[in-house]
C-alpha cells in the first residue's frame, strides 16, 4: 500500500532532538521496541475510552441509539517497517482491543464515520462516490512548530525546546477561544502530538457533520492573507474582533513578555532587517537602522536590546507624526507575523483526512500523546510527558494492583486519563444522550400526533 494513503501530514515520523532518559532504579532501559508496546497496549492503553469516544452514545441500550456507528468508523494502523493497513472497522470495544493487541500498531490513526463498514467498501465501489463517502467527521486542527522555523531562532526542524514551545501554548489560547466563543462549539479536544506539535479535535455534532465547503469556511476564518513579507496582512480601518481580541488577550502580551527575548528577535542585523523589511516607509527605517547600528558600536547598557529596540520601534510608528493607518498598524502586523497561530489547512478543510489517536506513543520521542487542558496549556512542558520507557518502569515498580483497578492509575499517565475522562468524555458523552433521548421523543411525539388524525 503507497505510504500516502494512510499518512496526515508531516507530524509523524522526525525526532525532536531531545536526550533519552538515563534508566535508574526499576526503570525500563530507554527506547521504542514492539515489546515495550506490546505490554503499553495491554495495560496502559485505554482502549474502552477510545471507543466510548468514538461511539459518541450509541453504544447505550436506548432504543434510538445506532448500533452500527462505531462499526463505520475507520481506523488506520502503521505496523513495524511501514506497513499500513487502512479502512480498519470493528463492531465493539473488545474487537478494537484485540486487533490493537494483536497487530501491535506502531501508530493509530483516526478517520470519518462512512456511509458503509469501511471494511467493506470495495462491494460499493460500482456505485460511485455515493456508494463509498465519509459522512461524519470531527471537525480538527494540525499546528506544527517547524511551520515556525522562519520566526524561532533557537530551534529548527523537529527540535522542540522550552524556548519556543510557547509558540503552541499561544495557537492553543487563540483556536481554542475563538471555537468556543465565535463557533459556539463546546467540546473540543487539545492532544500533544508526541513530538513537536498540537492537534485538535472538535467533537460536537454539528461539527463533525460540517461537509468540506464548510469545513474549509472555518479554516479560512483563522487563515491570515500571506504576502511576500508577512505571514498576516491586516486591512481596514480597525481588526475583526477576533483578531482584535487575539492580539489584545493573547498575542502582545507573550510577543513582548516572551518571544522578543526568548527568541533575541532584534539581536544582530539579520534578525532585525528581517523586522524592518515590514515597515513600508524607508525613512523610518533608515533611521532606525542608523541608530541600532550606532548603539551595537557604542552601547554598554545592562538593558535587554530586544526590548529596547521594541520601544524604540513602536515609538516611532505609533507617534502622533505618523498620520498613516497602515504604518500604525505596522506593529500589530509584525506581532501576527511571529505569534499569530499557523494551521496546516488542508488537515481541517477534508473530512477523509487521518489524524493520530491521543494515547499513541511516538515511535521517535517514546512519548505519549496526552490531552493537553486549554485552560493551563501555559503550564503543559513536552519534556516531561510520560514515556514508554517510564511507564513500564512505573509498572515494574508498582507491582500488581490488589484492588483489580486500572493498570495506568499507578502510572505518570493516570493524570491524562482521568483529565480526558472527567473534562471531555464524560461532559460529551452526556450531551450526546441527551441529543439521542431529545430526538427519540420528538419522533415519537411527532408519530402521536399523525395517529391521532
Amino acid at each position: 500500500m503507497p505510504r500516502g494513503e494512510s499518512e496526515n501530514g508531516r507530524d509523524d515520523m522526525l525526532i525532536d532532538g531531545c536526550e533519552p532518559e538515563q534508566p535508574r532504579g526499576n526503570s525500563v532501559p530507554d527506547g521504542f521496541n514492539t515489546n515495550y508496546l506490546k505490554v503499553y497496549y495491554g495495560k496502559l492503553f485505554p482502549h474502552h475510552d477510545i471507543f466510548k469516544w468514538m461511539s459518541y452514545g450509541n453504544d447505550g441500550k436506548h432504543p434510538a441509539c445506532d448500533r452500527s456507528y462505531f462499526g463505520q468508523r475507520e481506523f488506520s494502523f502503521t505496523l513495524d517497517n511501514d506497513i499500513y493497513l487502512r479502512f480498519q472497522s470493528f463492531n465493539s470495544a473488545s474487537e478494537l482491543e484485540n486487533s490493537i493487541n494483536e497487530k501491535c500498531p506502531v501508530k493509530i490513526d483516526i478517520g470519518p464515520v462512512y456511509n458503509v463498514d469501511p471494511a467493506k467498501r470495495h462491494a460499493y465501489a460500482q456505485a460511485g462516490d455515493n456508494g463509498f463517502a465519509p459522512v461524519e467527521r470531527e471537525l480538527i486542527f494540525d499546528v506544527d512548530i517547524t511551520d515556525y522555523d522562519d520566526v524561532r531562532y533557537c530551534c529548527s526542524g523537529a527540535d522542540v525546546c522550552l524556548d519556543c514551545w510557547p509558540l503552541m501554548t499561544v495557537a492553543v489560547k487563540v483556536i481554542d477561544t475563538t471555537l468556543r466563543d465565535d463557533f459556539g462549539f463546546n467540546h473540543v479536544l487539545w492532544v500533544y502530538s508526541g513530538r513537536r506539535g498540537v492537534h485538535c479535535w472538535v467533537c460536537d455534532e454539528k461539527a463533525r457533520r460540517l461537509n468540506n465547503e464548510q469545513r474549509a469556511a472555518i479554516a479560512d476564518y483563522f487563515r491570515g492573507n500571506e504576502n511576500s513579507h508577512k505571514k498576516v496582512s491586516l486591512t481596514g480601518h480597525a481588526l475583526h474582533p477576533f483578531l482584535a481580541r487575539s492580539y489584545t488577550e493573547v498575542l502582545k502580551g507573550f510577543f513582548e513578555e516572551k518571544l522578543l527575548s526568548s527568541q533575541n528577535l532584534f539581536s544582530n542585523e539579520e534578525r532585525f532587517e528581517k523586522i524592518l523589511e515590514m515597515i513600508p516607509d524607508e525613512s523610518i527605517t533608515s533611521e532606525l537602522r542608523g541608530k541600532w547600528q550606532e548603539s551595537r558600536r557604542s552601547s554598554i547598557s545592562k538593558e535587554d536590546i530586544n526590548v529596547v529596540r521594541w520601544g524604540q520601534l513602536k515609538q516611532m510608528l505609533q507617534s502622533g507624526k505618523q498620520k498613516g493607518q497602515g504604518l500604525r498598524r505596522c506593529v500589530e502586523e509584525i506581532v501576527f507575523s511571529y505569534a499569530y497561530p499557523r494551521l496546516d489547512m488542508e488537515v481541517s478543510k477534508h473530512m477523509n483526512h487521518l489524524l493520530k489517536a491521543p494515547f499513541c506513543i511516538h515511535p521517535k520521542t517514546g512519548r505519549v500523546c496526552i490531552p493537553i487542558d486549554p485552560n493551563h496549556c501555559e503550564e503543559f512542558d513536552p519534556t516531561t510527558v510520560p514515556t514508554l520507557s517510564k511507564l513500564l518502569g512505573e509498572l515494574n515498580m508498582g507491582g500488581v494492583k490488589a484492588d483489580g483497578g486500572d493498570e495506568w492509575d499507578k502510572t505518570s499517565l493516570g493524570k491524562s486519563v482521568r483529565y480526558f475522562r472527567s473534562s471531555f468524555l464524560q461532559p460529551l458523552l452526556k450531551s450526546c444522550k441527551e441529543k439521542i433521548e431529545s430526538s427519540y421523543s420528538a419522533k415519537l411525539q411527532e408519530s402521536k400526533n399523525s395517529l391521532s388524525w
